[in-house]
């Protein structure tokens, strides 16, 4: 049988900045149990009672094999040397599959693991993007809570689960390669609307002095592709070069996110919270019907019926969801 979640001593243990209790918070807010989900909006509640100065929120996405982790933690301990507080949350979309969440960043960030001033944690999609949209954005609350000034997003995945993230950041970073003659291939127009700042990661600068002109080339025609997507939009998304290896041009890349932080300015960014406060009262709310149509006993009555008549081809899906939905209204009046 799980313990009960005794609120008061977590909201006490993240405020002071336990680990320990920070850790436990954000994973009652990330719980699906109906008892957590509960203690989770008695504990947001209480943990908004706390004051403090807008946390810093980046999202980091990019091109597979394009070195988050060594980028992610590259800036995460140039941030904690200069006092900030960092904590990096890891969105992994192929949790829906799962419903567990991928450990290898916490262990490929071995040096910003154990630094006293930063905080790490997977955060599992909890089955949906909308699970994303809830679990993450919670989460966020709780590192802010403990006095986080910065919070960091990376998505595992690509796709939709760039776009969420987007949503619930304040800026939206996006890492790519020096891939000679082919750096756009892998970057979908969708990702260019959505981006705020680009950086080409020299990963691999040490294995020829020609990576660096690359990278440079590829800045180049990424800013002519930012130009013709995004056109004379108010801001301009930079693009720079970096090395997450060995640290070059990393502080670059923190100055363009200041700077973007800088335009959006106080009142821009209060718009952009609030407006991100109402895309995350929908999410909850479309997760909360989720979560009830899934225990809904009307459905389990039907969904194995429905399961075989779609599956044997004697029920097209409209219908099939038609019966889902009566069988669940039903099921609340």
């Amino acid at each position: 049988m799980p313990r009960p979640v005794d609120v008061e001593a977590l909201v006490a243990g993240v405020r002071d900045g336990q680990r320990a209790a920070v850790a436990r918070a954000i994973t009652v807010v990330e719980s699906s149990r109906p008892e957590h989900r509960v203690a989770a909006r008695e504990l947001l509640t209480a943990l908004a009672e706390v004051e403090r100065p807008p946390a810093t929120r980046v999202g980091i996405s990019g091109v597979p094999g394009v070195g988050k982790s060594t980028f992610i933690e590259s800036l995460g301990t140039r941030l904690t040397s200069a006092g900030h507080r960092v904590g990096v949350l890891a969105v992994d979309p192929s949790s829906v599959r799962t419903g567990g969440s991928v450990l290898g960043d916490k262990t490929r960030m071995s040096a910003l693991s154990v630094d006293p001033r930063a905080f790490i944690r997977p955060s599992p999609s909890a089955g949906t993007l909308g699970g994303v949209a809830r679990a993450t954005t919670q989460a966020m609350l709780v590192l802010e809570a403990a006095g986080h000034d910065v919070v960091l997003v990376e998505t595992v995945g690509v796709g939709q689960s760039e776009v969420t993230v987007a949503r619930m950041v304040d800026t939206f970073l996006f890492l790519t390669l020096a891939r000679t003659g082919d750096q756009l291939q892998g970057i979908k127009k969708g990702i260019l609307e959505i981006v705020d700042v680009v950086a080409v990661n020299k990963a691999d600068a040490h294995e020829g002095q020609s990576h660096a002109a690359d990278a440079r080339v590829a800045a180049r025609e990424l800013a002519g592709a930012l130009r013709l997507v995004r056109g004379h939009a108010e801001w301009a998304p930079p693009v720079v070069t970096c090395s997450g290896l060995t640290g070059e041009g990393v502080d670059d890349v923190w100055d363009r996110v200041g700077q973007h932080r800088d335009h959006l300015g106080p009142d821009g960014l209060a718009r952009k919270r609030a407006e991100q406060q109402l895309e995350f009262t929908w999410a909850l709310v479309r997760d909360e019907l989720d979560q009830r149509l899934r225990s809904s006993a009307g459905v389990a009555a039907v969904r194995d019926d429905v399961r075989r008549a779609v599956l044997s081809g004697e029920l097209p899906a409209p219908l099939a969801a038609d019966r889902l939905l009566a069988a669940y209204d039903g099921d609340s009046t």
